[in-house]
């Protein structure tokens, strides 16, 4: 069973090419572990019947599938621009006006949909277009607009984005929109939630206190997108610490500190991520070509396979299943990639033990991912309550599928995007990892190898309802 369980994990975003109930069976068929609703576009009613979709097609599979809420964040983009388009050379200066009531008229000052003048300072970078046109701010024009200065020849367009990679947003990172996305996603079926543009521990911090007072189970994680989070070491590992998982964002990272220092924060941020026991998804164009082509190129397939050989949890599909021509491809595509770099490559090994918290986690989980490997099991069961023992055994990047089972449906889904892991929900009792295996076994989900008649597993198990409670590791042959 090993060699056709897919250890790394598949996170794929629902948009107008998934959105029907029909898509979203194939794409979960095909092999995705988790379903991204982005905040940044669509209504409220569209994610809450894409929410009922996911729940089914789950089900059906039997399986459970995570869903991850988007917060668009301080996406900071142009409003609407006459004719959608207005050509820029190097030298003109540009007016970003934040008043809504303001239309643009051909000219050179043109609405943004976030007010600047407070945040930035004279002398900071600005790049538009996702970075094809490259400015800076010279003026403090009002209380509502800004001055910049062209540094390209160029063209913007309605809608596009911006990015100011020095700029401090002093923790006011949460905007009225996402505030609003979270009071009605508290209500929803959601099991993670994205902070987007992330730049201190802090801004982590004030999103699960909010999601707390609302009474939410949700688990966060904090996208890594900009200059500020990337600047040290110390600021990053606080933020890793923080968060419940994280998102290498490479499109934006690669825009405000330069695309060069990507596969390098990438390394760090999922060495950083196992050292910790959190989780870890990388992100942005790893199929993009398939938007439009049914087969991957050899560079993005090489970029996958790297992500699996770092360890990633998850490796994660936006336009490609949200906007493509080719979802299911897509997905199936991805899935063969991780099937067979698994297989053929061992994965890089961790940079520095796990730490804190983590470290007595760590010394049992150790334990049985090394007994799993010395007595050649077939699966490491894991019974768990909040998942974090799971998280830790997987941290280990065990060559073996890990199997957990819960009483808690919310930790189930959650754990659907773990390393390694399938999670299934069953009543509480004391052998019910036991229990599974053989149910597994007699459905024929997991198999004995060639010549073997019993199933060889490792059970990792401990109190009831007890964080930090597992304590026992057992040898069971079923």
């Amino acid at each position: 069973m090993s060699k056709l369980f897919k250890r790394t994990k598949i996170l794929a975003t629902i948009g107008p090419a998934t959105n029907s109930a029909e898509k979203i069976e194939e794409v979960i068929m095909a092999g995705v572990n988790g379903c991204r609703l982005n905040c940044s576009h669509g209504s409220n009613e569209e994610r809450d019947q894409q929410i009922k979709w996911i729940r089914a097609a789950a089900e059906k599979k039997g399986r459970s599938v995570a869903i991850l809420q988007d917060l668009q964040g301080p996406k900071i983009r142009l409003g609407m621009i006459k004719d959608n388009r207005l050509d820029l050379v190097k030298g003109d200066e540009l007016i970003l006006e934040a008043d809504e009531n303001f239309e643009h008229d051909g000219g050179m000052t043109v609405p943004v949909q976030y007010n600047l003048a407070g945040k930035v300072k004279v002398g900071e970078p600005l790049a538009l277009f996702d970075g094809k046109i490259k400015a800076e701010i010279t003026e403090i024009v009002s209380s509502t607009a800004i001055k910049i200065t062209i540094l390209n020849d160029g063209f913007i367009m309605s809608k596009k984005g911006l990015n100011l990679p020095d700029t401090d947003f002093g923790g006011d990172i949460l905007t009225a929109k996402d505030l609003a996305d979270i009071e009605y996603g508290v209500n929803c079926d959601y099991d993670y939630v994205a902070l987007s543009f992330v730049q201190t521990a802090g801004d982590i911090a004030k999103l699960k206190q909010l999601l707390l007072s609302y009474g939410s189970t949700a688990k966060v994680i904090a996208k890594i997108e900009t200059k500020k989070a990337i600047e040290s070491d110390e600021n990053l590992e606080e933020i890793v610490k923080e968060a419940d998982g994280i998102m290498i964002a490479r499109g934006d990272m690669a825009v405000e500190a330069g695309a060069e220092v990507v596969p390098i924060i990438q390394r760090k941020l999922i060495a950083l991520c196992r050292a910790n026991s959190k989780l870890c998804i990388v992100a942005t164009q790893m199929l993009s070509s398939m938007v439009e082509s049914p087969e991957p190129t050899r560079a993005e397939v090489s970029d996958v396979a790297t992500a699996v050989v770092q360890g990633a949890d998850v490796v994660m599909l936006s336009d490609e299943t949200a906007n493509g021509k080719y979802p299911v491809e897509t997905v199936k595509a991805m899935k063969k990639v991780i099937l067979y770099t698994q297989n053929h490559s061992k994965i890089a090994p961790i940079t520095h033990a796990p730490i804190g918290a983590y470290a007595v986690y760590d010394a049992i989980s150790g334990a049985a991912a090394r007994l799993a490997e010395k007595i050649d099991a077939d699966v490491i069961i894991c019974q768990t309550a909040t998942g974090v023992t799971t998280m830790s055994i997987a941290a280990q990047r065990p060559n073996k599928p890990i199997i957990s089972v819960t009483a808690n449906p919310r930790v189930a889904n959650q754990l659907a995007l773990v390393y390694a892991n399938a999670a299934f929900v069953r009543p509480y009792s004391e052998e019910y990892g036991v229990e599974l295996a053989e149910e597994l076994k007699a459905s024929g989900y997991l198999r004995t190898r060639d010549g073997e008649k019993d199933l060889m597993t490792v059970i990792v198990s401990g109190k009831k309802d007890t964080i930090g409670g597992t304590d026992t590791i057992k040898v069971r042959r079923i």
